[in-house]
This record gives C-alpha cells, sequence and structure tokens, in this order.
C-alpha cells in the first residue's frame, strides 16, 4: 500500500460523509427559506460551531500558519484582533440581528433585511448590497477554491488545474442538494475535526523539535525577531492586524447563523461554545506556524516544500509527523476548513441572486419549488466564477481573504451596527456607508499603504452613514416605533 492509498480512502470516506449529510438534509428541505436559512431552526451547539466554521476557512490552516512560519509572532496579532471582533459579534450584533430580521418581514437575507429595514421601496438597498455581495464573495470564494487547489496538489501530485477542480467538487455537491442545512450540519461535523487537527499538530511538532525550550532556541537561530510581538512593521502593522476583528459585523456568511437561530434564548449559550472553539483554534494555527517554524529548522533537508510556499506548513507537518492514516484524518480538517467557508459563501451568493435579483426584481410570485432549483443553478454559476478567479497558481489564500474581509467589514459592517442601534439612521445613510465603505478599501488596496483597507473603509462609512442620515429626512414615525419595540424586546430577554 502506497502513502497515497490511505490518504485517498480516508479523504474519500471523509467527502462520502459529508455528500450523504448533504442528501439527509436534502430530504428536510422543502421550501425556499429552508434552503437559505434552514427554517430558523438551528439549536445552539449548531450555531455556534456553524458560525465558527463558516468564518474560519481554509486561512485557519494554510494561510494563517503561513503567515507565521514567514514573519514570525507579529502575525500573531490577527487572532487577537478576531478573538475581540468575535465576541463583540456575538454579544452586540447576534442578538439584535436575529430579531430584528424576523420582526422585519422576516427577512432571510441581508439585503432583504436592509430593504425592510428602512422600507426602501425603490430597492437601491437590495440591488447595492446584493452587489458587494457578488463582487466580495467571488474573491472570498476563490480562496477557498485556492487553498482546496493546494491540497489536492501537494497531497497528489496533480497539476493545479485539476487540483482546483477536484478540491471544489465534493463542496458543491453537498451545497446543491441539501442548501443550509447541509452546510450547517457538515460544519458542525468540520469544526470539531478542524479543533482535533488544530490542538494536535502543534503539540507534536513541539515535542519532535526537542520540547518547548528547544522550539524557541530553534528559533531564535532562524532569526531572533520572529519571536518579537511589533515586528518590522511596527504599530501600523499592529493596528491592521487587529482591524481584522472589525470585519465580523460585516460578514454575511456569519451573520446568517444568527439570522437562523431557533430563539434569542440561543445565543447566549452558542456564544460561550463559539468563543471557546474559536480561541483553541486560533491559538493552534499560531502555535502550528511557529512550531513548523522550529521543526523544519531542526529538519532543513525537509523544509523545501514549505519554504517555496510557506501556507503548506500544515499540510507538510501532517504528512511528516504522523502515518499516513492519521495524516489522512488531519489533512481532512484542511479541506473541512475549505468546505465548511466556501459552502456558505457559494450559499450566501445563491441566496442573494435567488431572493434579491430574481424574486426581488424578475419574479416575485415564483414557487417555491423554482426558487429552490433557481438557487441550485445559481451556486453552479458562482462556483464556476469563483474558480476562474483562483485560476492563477500564484494566488494566495491570506491575500485573497483578506481583501474580500476588508470588502464586507467596511461596506456592511457599520450599516448592520448602526441600523441595529440608532432610530434615526435613514435609508440614505445605509446607501452611503455602503458605498464609501466598499469604495474606499477598493482605492486604498491601490495605494499601497501599510495600513490595512479595512481601518480606513470602516471608518469612512460610519461617517457618511452619521452625516448623511442626519443631513436628511428622519425616518417615518412607524419606523422609529418599531424600532424602540424591537430594543425593548431585547432589553426584556436580557440582550
Amino acid at each position: 500500500m502506497t502513502a497515497s492509498t490511505p490518504l485517498l480512502i480516508t479523504f474519500s470516506a471523509y467527502l462520502l460523509l459529508m455528500v450523504g449529510i448533504g442528501f439527509v438534509a436534502w430530504r428536510r428541505t422543502r421550501t425556499f427559506d429552508d434552503y437559505i436559512l434552514g427554517g430558523r431552526s438551528l439549536g445552539g451547539f449548531v450555531t455556534a460551531l456553524a458560525a465558527g466554521a463558516s468564518d474560519m476557512s481554509g486561512w485557519l490552516m494554510m494561510g494563517l500558519p503561513g503567515a507565521l512560519y514567514l514573519a514570525g509572532a507579529s502575525e500573531a496579532w490577527i487572532a487577537i484582533g478576531l478573538v475581540l471582533g468575535a465576541w463583540a459579534n456575538w454579544r452586540w450584533v447576534a442578538g439584535p440581528l436575529r430579531l430584528y430580521t424576523e420582526r422585519t418581514h422576516n427577512a432571510l437575507t441581508l439585503p432583504d433585511y436592509f430593504t425592510h429595514r428602512f422600507e426602501d421601496h425603490s430597492r437601491l438597498l437590495r440591488i447595492l448590497s446584493a452587489l458587494v455581495i457578488l463582487v466580495f464573495f467571488a474573491i472570498y470564494c476563490a480562496s477557498g477554491i485556492v487553498a482546496g487547489a493546494r491540497l489536492f496538489e501537494s497531497m497528489f501530485g496533480l497539476p493545479y488545474g485539476q487540483a482546483m477542480v477536484w478540491g471544489a467538487l465534493a463542496t458543491i455537491a453537498y451545497t446543491f442538494v441539501g442548501g443550509f442545512l447541509a452546510v450547517s450540519w457538515t460544519d458542525t461535523v468540520q469544526a470539531s475535526l478542524m479543533f482535533f487537527a488544530l490542538l494536535l499538530v502543534p503539540v507534536v511538532a513541539i515535542i519532535g523539535a526537542g520540547g518547548p525550550g528547544e522550539a524557541v532556541a530553534l528559533v531564535e537561530q532562524v532569526d531572533p525577531t520572529r519571536l518579537d510581538w511589533i515586528g518590522a512593521g511596527g504599530a501600523i502593522a499592529v493596528v491592521s492586524a487587529l482591524a481584522w476583528g472589525l470585519g465580523y459585523c460585516g460578514q454575511p456568511h456569519i451573520l446568517a447563523r444568527f439570522m437562523a437561530a431557533d430563539s434569542l434564548a440561543t445565543i447566549p449559550r452558542a456564544r460561550r461554545i463559539s468563543m471557546a472553539w474559536m480561541v483553541l483554534c486560533l491559538g493552534g494555527s499560531v502555535a502550528t506556524g511557529l512550531a513548523g517554524l522550529a521543526w523544519f529548522a531542526a529538519h532543513p533537508e525537509l523544509a523545501g516544500p514549505v519554504d517555496a510556499n510557506p501556507e503548506r506548513v500544515f499540510i507538510a507537518l501532517g504528512e511528516q509527523l504522523f502515518n499516513p492514516w492519521i495524516a489522512g484524518v488531519l489533512l481532512s480538517a484542511i479541506l473541512a476548513a475549505i468546505m465548511s467557508t466556501l459552502s456558505a459563501q457559494l450559499l450566501v451568493c445563491s441566496s442573494a441572486l435567488t431572493e434579491d435579483f430574481y424574486r426581488g426584481l424578475l419574479r416575485p410570485r415564483a414557487s417555491h419549488a423554482e426558487l429552490v432549483w433557481f438557487g441550485r443553478a445559481m451556486v453552479l454559476a458562482v462556483a464556476a466564477l469563483a474558480m476562474w478567479i483562483a485560476r492563477d497558481p500564484e494566488s494566495r489564500v491570506l491575500g485573497l481573504v483578506s481583501y474580500a474581509w476588508a470588502g464586507f467589514g467596511a461596506a456592511f459592517g457599520p450599516v448592520v451596527v448602526v441600523s441595529l442601534f440608532w432610530k434615526r439612521m435613514t435609508r440614505n445613510g445605509a446607501l452611503a456607508g455602503m458605498l464609501v465603505g466598499a469604495a474606499t478599501v477598493i482605492a486604498w488596496k491601490h495605494t499601497g499603504s501599510a495600513l490595512y483597507e479595512m481601518v480606513p473603509g470602516f471608518i469612512a462609512a460610519t461617517v457618511a452613514i452619521v452625516l448623511v442620515s442626519l443631513l436628511g429626512k428622519a425616518p417615518s414615525q412607524a419606523l422609529q416605533a418599531r424600532h424602540e419595540q424591537v430594543r425593548a424586546a431585547l432589553r426584556e430577554q436580557g440582550h
């Protein structure tokens, strides 16, 4: 039996399990609401792990460890910023968004929520927000396809183009068939697998390097600055890394998990589970990058593939430190991270195209069966577009993720947060926030500045929302009254 045979068997079993879950979910999917939001039926445990897994894409096991391997401890500020941002998102956005979307015509998507929150009869909010979703999610989906291609390329020696196709097919299959329930249920399995892998790999790598003390000494031998928490980028680099946390309140695939919770009472328990999972997984990811640096310093003859592409550090450690059967399980965890986020993103794009363009603009009286099948067709269309974007073999996972993350964080984050807490916000304020946030991210990206485009984008969007809202006509009394009712209901339930 060759080394790749156990890997192939393990991978095949894992993929069959995911597709099987998709078919079980298919039997539970009867309406379009079921397909794109699971009928708002997720319990606390599934909500927590589905939100975490859909958030932590292939960058958690490839991009972030690769950044730590290449630049050292200063990249860990990304993880710290994400933990702070995720906690704030769970604490102050999850509950209000869950209740507000239910009270605004049972909104199923972010564009739907914006439209009904501001009673936008012109549909400009729906169209603009759906376009933002499609543009930045196409880039985000491409990052998942690149990560999957890297995995299949490394494990099976496939050319990049073939690896890209095989890496995407299974995710497309269960998302196409099972919709939101399939994505959420598989996320729960995938989150558990990611947790196991990210705790095991760095521990074994540190032991293999001679223990914690010897591992630190090996990193210092490579480059003492790799243990510097500030790094060469200084304060701007630290601020940029922490700013990743701002992006959480604008990520449609994460916010959809909040909207799908079965009740407000589910949110606090889900928050505790999700944050514990996230802290341990991000800690494992950071440790993997630094432990890999130490292990390959002790075994320089094996470091060639990782030095050529640092984002392969987890893959290389899994293959070299464990027997093929265990390695197959560990490397399936990378596929789990990729599949969980890619499937959530494909579904959000499909939802935007179906709910906000097809039903919202073209076929308002379409049947549920017609909408479900159109949604499935859009999963295939968006996947094809993402594969076209990912066709360049030189693409880097972390770079694609950072751009899309900033785009959503700046375009949607301020609009979501302000809309939940300020009754004076107007439709034009929301439009201005989206436009200014997205445009600032795109423009700032091309300046070459060391400051992460999330920071100016988020600030500019917030200022635009406030100024345009105050300069315009106040919302109707009915809208302000509904806002007060939602806030009162939240206070009654401790949110």
